[in-house]
C-alpha cells in the first residue's frame, strides 16, 4: 500500500460534507478534505436505478489513518452504505505530504 491516499465519499447536502469534512479535520483522521459539488449520481439501490445531486468530499491521509478514517466516516455518515474509496497516491510533494502526516498525528 502507498505511504498517502485520496479517499472519497459522497452525501446528499452541503451542509452534511462540510460536517463530514470538519470533523475528520478535527478527529485528527485526515489532513485536510475538499469539497466539489455538485455532481449527478446515477446508481442502483434496493433493485431501483436512482440519480441524486451529491456533494463529493475527498480527504487526504497518510494509509496508516485510513481505518480511522473509514471508521469516522461511518460513524458520521447517514447513508446505509456510504461510498468510501481509497485510491493510493503515488507522487507528491514531500513538503506535502510531510504536511499530511504531522496534521493527522493523533494527540
Amino acid at each position: 500500500m502507498a505511504d498517502h491516499l485520496t479517499v472519497l465519499t459522497t452525501t446528499d447536502s452541503a451542509e452534511k460534507a462540510q460536517a463530514l469534512a470538519a470533523g475528520a479535520i478535527k478527529a485528527r483522521v485526515a489532513a485536510c478534505a475538499q469539497i466539489s459539488a455538485p455532481v449527478t449520481s446515477v446508481y442502483r439501490w434496493e433493485g431501483a436505478v436512482n440519480t441524486d445531486q451529491e456533494w463529493q468530499v475527498l480527504f487526504k491521509t497518510p494509509a496508516t489513518r485510513y481505518e480511522a478514517l473509514e471508521a469516522h466516516i461511518k460513524a458520521e455518515h447517514d447513508y446505509d452504505t456510504p461510498e468510501i474509496i481509497a485510491t493510493s497516491i503515488v507522487a507528491g510533494s514531500a513538503e506535502y505530504l510531510a504536511w499530511v502526516e504531522e496534521e493527522t498525528k493523533p494527540e
